[in-house]
């Protein structure tokens, strides 16, 4: 594994805890615990699953605004961590967001969980 591909996978394991609500002390991420608590039960509920372009995608539309918030707010907080490793690695930040899905996101669904694979396709774990 190259040096840029070992720094943008810890970047991504940051992200991953920064958009699963282990907020970094500057309080620049925007998901509350509220927020998380929403996001989980909805996964759990089939409702919300993780995506292989690394972010949260809602599977039954329309989804509550606070549950659709939460979502966004998420997805804001990943897009923008996703970013910043993608640059300092030289890639985009979709290979960065993608890279984090196959490293990390996936092996953490559990099963009966949904998830959408690379196809689009929505699956249960």
């Amino acid at each position: 594994m190259t040096l840029n591909k070992l720094f943008v996978l810890g970047a991504a394991v940051a992200a991953l805890g920064v958009a699963a609500g282990a907020a970094p002390s500057s309080g620049a991420w925007a998901q509350t615990s509220e927020q998380k608590a929403l996001i989980d039960a909805a996964k759990v509920q089939g409702v919300v699953g993780e995506q292989a372009d690394g972010y949260l995608g809602i599977r039954t539309p329309p989804a509550p605004a606070p549950l659709a918030a939460a979502v966004s707010d998420t997805n804001d907080a990943r897009r923008a961590v996703y970013g910043d490793s993608a640059r300092a690695a030289g890639t985009t930040t979709d290979v960065a967001a993608a890279r984090m899905f196959e490293a990390q996101l996936f092996a953490r669904i559990p099963a009966g969980q949904w998830y959408r694979n690379a196809s689009g396709q929505w699956v249960r774990r």
